[in-house]
């Protein structure tokens, strides 16, 4: 019997675009065979990451560069984790208004998987506002690509 992958996807959200991602995200994951949940970052313990193969969050920035209010212990407890054999990856929308800091929420969560020792599963994408076609299909790859490492 194959042993199939299992995944957790972990999204922040205020106007529904980091939703939108982390769903993409998701059915992709379930297209490939992985066995996937999906949860809020306020209701969420990092600790599910230690219960799968592949971890992913899908942050937004706040204001200047500033991460979810509502992630904060997520994000402060995330770094505390072992996630060696792990494959993470962090995609987010956030809007070019905000010029240099611009999806800042993404850089910040992939240093804190780094800290973890889990493995970097693809590069972070980072989406201006809604996700596009263009985008989708950036995601799809960026899921692939973790899969694929995880493997």
């Amino acid at each position: 019997m194959i042993n199939l992958a299992s995944a957790h996807v972990v999204y922040a959200t205020i106007t529904g675009n980091n939703e939108d991602v982390a769903d993409i995200i998701t059915e992709h994951l379930e297209d490939l065979g992985i066995d996937v949940s999906e949860t809020e970052i306020s209701q969420t313990d990092p600790s599910v990451f230690e219960d799968v193969d592949i971890c992913i969050v899908c942050p937004y920035t706040y204001d200047e560069g500033a991460l979810p209010e509502e992630g904060m212990d997520f994000y402060e407890d995330l770094p505390e984790l072992d996630l060696n054999g792990k494959v993470y990856g962090v995609a987010g929308s956030g809007d070019t208004f905000y010029e240099e800091f611009y999806n800042l929420a993404v850089d910040k969560f992939d240093a804190a998987f780094a800290k973890t020792g889990a493995t970097k599963g693809a590069e972070s994408v980072k989406i201006n506002l809604e996700p596009g076609e263009e985008d989708i299909a950036n995601l799809d790859k960026f899921v692939e690509a973790i899969v694929e490492k995880s493997k």
